[in-house]
């Protein structure tokens, strides 16, 4: 979702990745749509996926990302950590309750974008 806010909203060359290979989840690819964001062709990558990039910031943004993403950043890293909607829901079967966390998380995602300037 932020990767989808950062290339709508900044100039910033901006690329999203985590620890591990997953998927775009169904849901945040609804609720971005919600807001007029169409995320359905980003894939998941990981880090060593973008080796070959020479980043002047790094931000993690899930809520234990700072514990669990590697410290290979020199100093460039700043975390903002927001609640991971997928946990969150696992256990809820009521798709509105699984949306109505999603697009909570959508927006502290999209109030972080549109502030980045005060983090960088």
């Amino acid at each position: 979702m932020a990767e989808g806010y950062a290339k709508k909203y900044t100039d910033y060359e901006v690329f999203s990745a985590g620890t591990q290979k997953s998927y775009v989840n169904k849901n945040a690819i609804r609720v971005m749509a919600e807001d007029g964001i169409d995320i359905s062709s980003h894939t998941s990558k990981t880090i060593s996926d973008l080796k070959d990039k020479n980043f002047s910031k790094v931000f993690t943004l899930c809520s234990d990302a700072d514990s669990k993403c590697p410290l290979i950043f020199n100093g460039l890293t700043t975390h903002v950590g927001f609640q991971d909607p997928p946990s969150l829901t696992k256990s809820l079967k009521d798709k509105d309750e699984q949306l109505k966390i999603y697009r909570k998380v959508r927006d502290q995602i999209k109030k972080f974008i549109l502030n980045i300037e005060e983090y960088i």
